[in-house]
């Protein structure tokens, strides 16, 4: 058996080195009515606090807080609207888990830099290559925090229908990411956390030859974020529904962890930190 040896990398937050040393779990807080899990779970702030207490105390390393489902076919969201919704979720995260970092899920500049300036957050994910807002690799320089950059084409209500690849599918990202990566640095952004996008603008087959190849993506110099949780690339093979997506979706947390991810971006945060205690004890028996 083989396993990719976990390489460390550290993020400027705030000023602060903070050092990716072991796998973390990225907790989701969707602040919407449609996400394709769990839209409309979470229809307050106490519901909201709940969420995210039970996460910071199942384990969770970050909490991404997302006002704007990106689904694939989600409808749009007003500016206004996102806004609230996010300072609703990271004002929950901060009353009841002041010391975790948070994320916030937005493809707009000016939600990125509300979000970090006024509300608290830390770090920017991003899922759409920064192709959706002009101006979000400059607010992200000017705010100096670490950006996730996720591979994705078009826009959540267009993306299923931009998944022709030319050649190898993971070859192809792999490539587009390079690229991208290479023009943020040169912006100045240093701090770059790298998603290949499962479910984005990709084929079932498309994401299970990524994941397949991921290893390859550490080529890439940067911490690899993946989002696998009760996508459908977990539904559409087992045959089930997002609810009863658990076990396929770990079965992926571990091959993910194999490969040497460094965060996983979850909707269960407890059975993904068991599923990272168990594979660091199998690849310290692998070494």
């Amino acid at each position: 058996m083989h396993a990719t040896p976990f390489i460390p990398y550290s993020l400027n937050i705030g000023g602060n080195l903070i050092e990716i040393d072991r796998p973390w779990v990225m907790g989701i807080l969707n602040v919407t009515p449609d996400s394709f899990y769990d839209g409309g779970s979470h229809p307050d702030t106490r519901a909201l606090e709940e969420h995210a207490a039970r996460m910071a105390r199942e384990g969770a390393d970050i909490i991404d807080v997302g006002g704007y489902s990106t689904r694939p076919g989600a409808d749009d969201v007003p500016l206004d609207e996102e806004l609230r919704r996010v300072e609703a979720g990271v004002a929950a995260v901060r009353r009841v888990a002041p010391a975790m970092l948070i994320s916030v899920d937005t493809f707009r500049a000016e939600v990125a830099r509300r979000a970090i300036e006024q509300m608290g957050a830390h770090i920017v994910n991003d899922i759409s290559f920064g192709e959706l807002d002009k101006d979000m690799f400059a607010t992200v320089r000017q705010l100096n925090v670490p950006y996730i950059l996720t591979h994705s084409r078009g826009t959540p209500a267009t993306m299923q229908s931009l998944t022709h690849y030319d050649g190898d599918v993971a070859a192809a990202v792999l490539e587009e990411m390079a690229c991208k990566i290479d023009t943020l640095r040169q912006d100045g952004v240093n701090d770059i956390i790298a998603d290949p996008g499962f479910g984005f603008a990709k084929t079932v087959d498309d994401n299970y030859r990524l994941l397949a190849c991921l290893d390859t993506f550490h080529t890439l110099d940067t911490p690899l974020l993946v989002g696998l949780s009760r996508k459908s690339m977990v539904m559409r093979v087992a045959k089930c529904e997002a609810a009863d997506a658990l076990a396929g979706t770990t079965a992926l947390h571990a091959v993910a962890l194999l490969a040497g991810a460094h965060i996983l971006r979850v909707h269960d945060v407890r059975e993904a930190v068991q599923a990272r205690l168990v594979m660091s004890r199998l690849t310290s028996a692998i070494k």
